[in-house]
């Protein structure tokens, strides 16, 4: 059985996400292939899968939202790049189809969540499943007139699947479709805690240990604000935090989430593998609010409901004043089950193995 699981390039969340999911699946199935369809950065992808091997094949199946940074959301670039992956999208599908077709194997395509893996679905008339917590089309309707073309095209193509793993801390996705409601997708800590903590000199008092991570885009933070924090030490992947005392550079192999069992909080703008991530290793959330993108409101809410948690403008978050001297508030509803994954990873079998057809030889182009 081949895995073709088409990837957001969007951000590093989804292919956190699809990883953890994944490599559950390793475990029932270790003679299936793994076939990552992305264009998420092949080191992000190791690092992610660790031991697991899989296949990448370089490919751009959305665009998401183009962003100025972190934080902030260009309507009119995303316009013009899901113009541009739009003429696209015909080659990119007959080259994908072919080259799967030529791997002669049972095919099932995971989508982490773009809507045009129905189009390579539907070409090779394959089992599609998709993982997800939104959909573009949720995204895109509310940026203005000129994207709801493109949200009603994105809604047409998710309700083209076979199995919805409907992940928590979810926006609607009305699709029409079966399915599976997962916990927290998050993968595990992998590395030795007790030498990390002593190769990054961190204190032992794990509420002194601050991670700092706002995805792959990053956040700029000007080193000078540590000090505000003196009984603080501070990890992320900005090399510039290791210009001052309490500051540490996150080592190269080491993801975020193999530092939560060491840390005591998390600042952060609103991300869903970054929560699951958070709430899986009992990290509180110290959020950085965030404007238009639609994601963003629910996730804080979400937050509220079932994560540790303090909540920071934006104003605040950049003159430091981060209120890690403050309780956390308790979430109103409780935590989430947390083997999401493996009930993802468990439900793709049911209808892998029950769908096992080999796709064959192509006729014609895709309309």
């Amino acid at each position: 059985m081949l895995i073709h699981a088409c990837i957001s390039s969007h951000g590093f969340g989804h292919g956190s996400r699809t990883a953890a999911v994944l490599c559950e699946l390793a475990a029932l199935r270790p003679d299936w292939r793994l076939v990552l369809s992305t264009g998420l950065p092949e080191a992000f992808l190791k690092l992610s899968f660790g031991p697991v091997p899989f296949e990448r094949r370089p490919c751009r199946w959305d665009v998401g939202v183009i962003q100025a940074d972190a934080l902030g959301a260009d309507a009119a670039a995303t316009l013009a790049a899901l113009e541009t992956l739009e003429e696209g999208l015909p080659g990119l599908v007959e080259r994908e189809a072919a080259w799967l077709v030529a791997q002669n194997e049972p095919i099932l395509v995971l989508g982490d969540v773009p809507p045009s893996a129905a189009l390579l679905a539907r070409r090779l008339q394959v089992p599609l499943v998709w993982l997800a917590s939104f959909g573009w089309d949720a995204i895109h309707a509310p940026m203005g007139a000129r994207f709801q073309t493109w949200a009603d095209r994105h809604r047409q193509l998710y309700a083209q699947g076979d199995l919805l793993l409907h992940c928590p801390l979810s926006l609607p996705m009305p699709w029409g479709l079966p399915e599976v409601r997962l916990g927290l997708t998050s993968s595990r800590p992998r590395l030795d805690l007790e030498r990390l903590a002593r190769d990054l000199a961190l204190p032992a008092e794990r509420e002194r240990v601050v991670l700092v991570s706002f995805g792959g885009l990053g956040m700029a933070i000007d080193p000078a604000l540590l000090a505000l924090w003196p009984q603080h030490v501070f990890i992320g992947p900005d090399p510039l935090l290791a210009t001052v005392p309490n500051g540490r550079h996150l080592p190269e192999g080491v993801r975020p989430l193999d530092l939560m069992p060491l840390t005591g909080r998390l600042i952060t703008k609103p991300g869903y593998s970054s929560f699951c991530e958070a709430f899986s290793q009992g990290v509180g959330v110290h959020l950085v609010h965030r404007t238009g993108f639609a994601e963003a409101p629910v996730l804080e809410e979400d937050l509220r409901h079932h994560g540790w948690h303090r909540l920071l403008s934006q104003e605040a978050f950049r003159r430091g004043a981060w209120e890690l001297d403050q309780p956390l508030e308790p979430p109103r509803s409780g935590p989430l089950p947390a083997d999401g994954a493996a009930t993802a990873a468990r439900a793709i079998v049911s209808l892998a193995e029950g769908q096992s057809a080999v796709p064959m030889e192509l006729d014609g182009r895709i309309g």
